[in-house]
């Protein structure tokens, strides 16, 4: 993350939907004028052109927030890249919660609103990294992935089901009917593993990365794709606890007064690599000798069993981290030298796909 302790002059809240942005400009805390415009590149170049000729406006003392909301942020993001301009692209949740108690919703007074999170933040706005466009193919493929697993799944399971309840001859039907769809989809899905791993090897940077996370064992090619994607090559954060916040694996304290709880995970997390980290602490602890033994002597202490679960999940992100932070693959008992720098062991490599 690259926090910037600028004095912006400038805000533009911006709402982003799939057809127009309404753009809400505010000169320090004064609103000045609001403009609806098509969310198309010419209309957003006509508008940084706008913004311009207005007293005093400096770009690099300008910023620019809008909501996250995916691939529909990309025309007004390569047309504001061009201008080298200050943006801010927060989760919806958090503006929503820094606004207290709100009635209605309308696009117009929703950039009123952005605008106005991005003054009352301005000292504690942090500007991401913009992504390379590798690592845009590479969402754009991965969620092309998720949806082709799911449909497989929605055709699958009912077929597996209803073979108990059903008469055989009609079983045999639907599957023969939709057997080709299935095999299609599998083929479909075959082939874009195939132009992941392609695109991992193709670019030194991503490969070098990828073969660091997959050297720690149990962690494999399809978890270590979505650490690249949510950590943007560890340019957003790099850092473990911060991850391990972010995927919801970090427990919180529950106390108010004299009335404590056991300390539970927050149910806001990127709930995909959360499955990832928990399909990767079960087969530690399946086949792993050392987590195994950590898992049985917690569990005989009376830990309940998702708790430990919890803890080897972030047993693998402490071990992941510490790896790219100190650029090495995984070493089994590995100490720290004291003086000078680590040979690099790229050998190691775990071509497992969880």
């Amino acid at each position: 993350m690259n926090v910037k302790p600028i004095n912006y002059t400038y805000f533009i809240g911006i709402d982003v939907s799939k057809n127009k942005l309404d753009i809400a400009v505010m000169a320090g805390s004064n609103f000045l004028f609001h403009r609806e415009i098509k969310n198309q590149p010419d209309d957003i170049l006509a508008l940084v052109n706008e913004l311009k000729v207005l007293p005093k406006f400096v770009m690099t003392r300008a910023v620019f927030c809008m909501e996250a909301t995916g691939i529909y942020c990309n025309h007004l993001l390569s047309t504001l890249k061009k201008f080298q301009t200050n943006v801010v692209r927060e989760n919806p949740l958090q503006i929503l919660n820094s606004l207290g108690k709100i009635r209605g919703k309308h696009d117009k007074i929703d950039s009123m609103r952005i605008a106005n999170y991005a003054y009352k933040n301005r000292h504690e706005l942090v500007l991401k990294a913009p992504r390379r466009p590798v690592i845009d193919q590479l969402a754009y493929l991965s969620a092309l992935r998720k949806r082709l697993v799911a449909t497989i799944k929605a055709l699958r399971t009912p077929l597996k089901e209803q073979q108990s309840f059903i008469k055989k001859s009609i079983q045999i039907q639907v599957t023969t009917l939709s057997i080709d769809s299935l095999k299609a989809l599998q083929l479909d899905l075959v082939r874009v593993n195939e132009a992941i791993m392609q695109v991992m090897k193709d670019d030194d940077k991503l490969r070098h990365i990828n073969t660091i996370i997959t050297s720690v064992p149990n962690i494999g090619q399809i978890t270590a794709l979505q650490i690249v994607i949510a950590t943007n090559e560890l340019r957003d954060f790099n850092d473990a606890k911060k991850f391990a916040c972010y995927a919801g694996i970090a427990p919180f304290r529950d106390e108010s007064g004299l009335h404590k709880n056991r300390p539970r995970v927050s149910h806001i997390a990127n709930k995909e690599i959360k499955a990832l980290l928990h399909l990767c602490a079960l087969g530690a602890i399946r086949c792993n000798p050392e987590i195994k033994a950590y898992f049985i002597r917690k569990t005989e202490e009376g830990k309940p069993k998702m708790s430990v679960v919890n803890a080897v999940r972030f047993k693998l992100v402490l071990r992941i981290f510490a790896c790219l932070s100190q650029d090495r693959c995984y070493i089994k008992n590995y100490e720290r030298p004291t003086h000078g720098i680590t040979q690099k062991n790229l050998e190691t490599v775990n071509d497992g796909l969880i």
